[in-house]
């Protein structure tokens, strides 16, 4: 499961679509019947988006890079009583994110987030506010920062080698090993130990579990909602949004509070003995003087951390050794680098990353091609805005096409072939969101949060992988596409 997967819709909604696709006309008629003396950007006809609506609930990103060669690299769709502004330039994406940052600083809150009062909480989508940024302050100074990574890295290390011993034992029976699920479970359990000091999955049942809570939640988030476009709907959730999206996060609120009421427990004993980790951070914070932090707000941001940083993360390292394998050349180099500067076979530590600038750039190259946000969270305009000489009405939704930007002919040279050669010797940070041409985390204060945690994670997982084992594709399958499945082999020195 991944981003570009999360607007995939079943045979059933397909159906549903067709059955309402009427309806969606005749209340987009009736919403543009206003007329508004606005220079809105250009784009295409109602008629054509529903021509094309399959298309766009099944892949989006192409579909939307398609229709903007012919309007241009900021468009204006109306549907509904939604107006969107689709950006695939970085020039006109650095200005809704770091010109006008302030005017786009919220978000359109979908209806799938709208459950248990988690749009209250959600960080992600939660309006600019004091709490908000209470939020964004605590994830920068002390979930994801330098001080307490580095506090929980022999944990994460620790994870790292049961993955590799998962793998190991898999080579010895000759065992295909999926991928994205070994990285998912890693993933979680990397988050876990970061957070909680302890696993969330052992159990193949227990990986399955959180990969159907993790997947769900997803898939409803990014599933095209008639409530969305038309909120007087709602009462009836037509597509059952609102009833999957409440069941699911309802799952993993009480898993998180049962992790929180048991150290709460602990910490009332005489001989408790902090952790450091993340949950008794925030537990210190809610009971210090003057903070507002309460369980609710805990719980809550703990939803959002794990779902956000599981699936995104594996998809990309899926992603990154499923380009390795399809390209020898790369993987040959990558392997190179890690032979000399650590040994094959040898452990890799986090304060090697910064020494191994081809592992970086195919990282850098991945996300590039393969961003785990295709179609980054959208902005909403505060007021009307001036952008790119067009007019962006208050409260339509922006949406930066990161997927198109990578895969610009205009911007990148070959741009559909993995060479992560054209990231060596490059100074630019991509990661801080300041360079537009590449900003797989998002930029400015709506910036993912969690991003040092997934660049220590990506490099490590993806680097041991290769550095620890050769590998081979199922059946020869030669479908870079598809979900990978390798077998593992004994590496081999250069």
């Amino acid at each position: 499961m991944h981003q570009e997967m999360y607007f995939t819709t079943t045979m059933l909604t397909f159906i549903f679509f067709l059955a309402y696709i009427s309806i969606i006309i005749f209340l987009s008629l009736i919403a543009r019947t206003k007329k508004q003396n606005y220079n809105l950007p250009p784009g295409p006809s109602l008629f054509s988006i529903m021509l094309n609506i399959f298309e766009l609930a099944k892949k989006p990103q192409y579909s939307l890079a398609q229709i903007s060669k012919n309007h241009g690299p900021i468009m204006h769709i109306k549907l509904g009583q939604i107006s969107t502004i689709i950006i695939s330039s970085p020039n006109i994406a650095q200005e809704v994110l770091q010109t006008h940052d302030r005017l786009f600083i919220n978000r359109p809150i979908p209806e799938a987030v709208q459950v248990l009062g988690h749009d209250h909480f959600s960080l992600p989508f939660m309006p600019s506010s004091n709490l908000w940024r209470d939020l964004r302050k605590l994830c920068k100074n002390h979930l994801f920062s330098k001080k307490t990574l580095d506090a929980s890295k022999e944990l994460r290390c620790k994870k790292l080698q049961q993955l590799l011993s998962d793998i190991d034992k898999s080579r010895l029976i000759g065992e295909v090993v999926d991928i994205e699920k070994a990285a998912f479970k890693t993933s979680l359990n990397f988050m876990s130990n970061t957070f909680f000091s302890m696993d969330f999955v052992n159990s193949q049942g227990e990986i399955d579990e959180y990969k159907d809570i993790v997947e769900n939640l997803i898939r409803v988030i990014g599933t095209p909602n008639l409530v969305d476009f038309f909120p007087f709907l709602r009462m009836l959730d037509p597509q059952g949004i609102r009833r999957i999206s409440t069941t699911y996060a309802e799952k993993l609120l009480q898993i998180i509070d049962s992790y929180i009421s048991k150290r709460l427990e602990l910490r009332e004993g005489e001989n408790y003995v902090t952790n450091d980790d993340v949950l008794d951070t925030l537990l210190n914070i809610s009971q210090e003087d003057g903070q507002k932090m309460d369980k609710a707000q805990i719980r809550h941001l703990f939803l959002d951390l794990f779902v956000a940083g599981t699936d995104t993360t594996s998809y990309a390292i899926e992603r990154a050794m499923a380009e390795l394998v399809h390209n020898p050349h790369a993987m040959l180099k990558a392997k190179e680098e890690l032979e000399q500067i650590i040994g094959i076979g040898n452990p890799i530590e986090e304060s090697d990353i910064t020494r191994l600038p081809y592992l970086q750039a195919v990282v850098k190259e991945t996300l590039r091609l393969h961003p785990s946000a295709p179609l980054l969270l959208p902005r909403k305009a505060n007021v009307e805005v001036k952008v790119h000489g067009y007019t962006i009405p208050l409260g339509a939704q922006v949406i930066i096409n990161e997927w198109a930007m990578g895969r610009n002919p205009n911007i990148w040279e070959n741009p559909n072939l993995f060479s992560p050669e054209r990231f060596l010797g490059s100074e630019i940070n991509f990661y801080k969101g300041q360079n537009f041409q590449l900003t797989p985390f998002g930029s400015g204060r709506r910036m993912c949060p969690g991003m040092p945690l997934a660049i220590r994670t990506l490099h490590m997982m993806i680097g041991s992988l290769i550095n620890f084992f050769d590998w081979k594709l199922e059946n020869g399958d030669r479908d870079i596409d598809q979900p990978l499945r390798a077998i593992p082999f004994r590496v081999n020195k250069m």
